[in-house]
């Protein structure tokens, strides 16, 4: 992504955080985009269900689970009360159903967002974009070709936290950057590791995705990834829960690490940025809060240091919303197909995995 489109996403997310609050839509508002769920599953699913039902932008027509098991681990989900359940085939078949929110675990976010595209339905494709290259791109190409959105379920690209990120890299508020240092970990239990551990790349795959999401973002794709992908918890499976990757840009260096055993992990999760005229790091990321060090006026800030402090907005609500205004036409939507194949590559060569 360029740095225009850097910056009109800055400038776009306030707009969209107007939305936020809003009991039910004026009487001049656009008609309600029927959308439903494909998978369940996704640690985000619950989450961008509830949005879905509160947001005056869209109707929704049904979950469909194609996996039984997991459907009757499900159903009876306070989140789901009231909603219809319906196959797939009732689902994607439904022709006044534009959106599909594709919320399964990782294994299965590609093929079911394929099966999506290719009924023609505007995916909201959970992160990460699977484990198979090839498999995403055909997904991508295939979306591109009927003209949808294929957006990827990376709530970072629309924390407040990070909006002010992109702008101080974008802007030269940091002078030329050199380094990147960025940590998300968790404290996971042995449930939870037993679901996590279906690909060695483990929490770098799960949690560490995000992070190169934005590093992405940022920098583009670096010239060099190293991987260190390691089990040292004192837990016999097969988890990767102590990782980091080392990203090696021309003149700029990357650490990104996520393990899963740090205890209240949320107050420790960091994203700073280092640059020759200034710095800004926010920790934690939610709710975020930012200290900006500066050497010259920047912005709307004098130089010297500043806690920069950001609304405590709901996962999920901006960026559905900006889903929608696209969906509608009313906006255009800002991240590239190139940007989500550099991230998933980046992704699987930083879990030690060739792409």
């Amino acid at each position: 992504m360029n740095r225009r489109e850097f910056l009109k996403r800055s400038a776009v997310t306030p707009a969209l955080a107007s939305t936020l609050g809003t009991v039910g839509p004026p009487a001049d508002a656009p008609r309600r985009i029927r959308c439903g769920f494909l998978g369940i599953n996704h640690s985000h699913a619950l989450d961008a269900l509830k949005v879905v039902r509160a947001s005056p932008d869209y109707e929704l027509a049904g979950v469909c689970e194609p996996d039984d098991a997991v459907r009757a681990a499900f159903q009876d989900r306070p989140e789901l009360d009231g909603v219809p359940w319906l196959s797939q085939d009732e689902l994607l078949g439904d022709e006044t159903v534009r959106m599909i929110a594709v919320e399964g675990d990782v294994p299965r976010l590609l093929p079911l967002g394929r099966a999506a595209v290719d009924a023609g339905k505007h995916i909201h494709l959970d992160k990460p974009a699977g484990t198979s290259l090839p498999e995403f791109r055909a997904l991508l190409d295939e979306a591109a070709r009927q003209n949808l959105i294929v957006q990827m379920g990376y709530m970072f690209r629309y924390n407040p936290g990070f909006d002010l990120v992109r702008r101080a890299v974008t802007e030269g508020w940091l002078g030329r950057v050199y380094s990147i240092h960025a940590g998300i970990c968790t404290n996971l239990n042995p449930e939870k590791r037993k679901i996590v551990a279906h690909h060695p790349g483990g929490l770098m795959l799960e949690l560490g995705s995000h992070l190169i999401d934005l590093i992405v973002l940022l920098l583009g794709a670096p010239a060099k990834v190293t991987p260190f992908i390691r089990h040292d918890a004192p837990i016999d499976d097969a988890l990767a829960d102590n990782t980091l990757a080392v990203l090696e840009y021309d003149r700029a260096i990357v650490t990104v690490e996520s393990a899963a055993m740090e205890p209240h992990a949320f107050t420790g999760r960091r994203f700073k940025v280092c640059g020759t005229e200034g710095s800004v790091t926010l920790a934690p990321l939610e709710p975020p809060g930012a200290r900006l060090c500066l050497e010259k006026p920047a912005g709307e800030f004098q130089p010297g240091t500043h806690a920069v402090e950001f609304e405590d907005l709901q996962r999920h609500v901006l960026d559905l919303a900006d889903l929608a205004q696209c969906i509608r036409g009313n906006s255009q939507f800002a991240y590239t197909k190139a940007h989500d194949l550099a991230v998933q590559e980046t992704l699987l060569r930083a879990c030690g995995v060739a792409p």
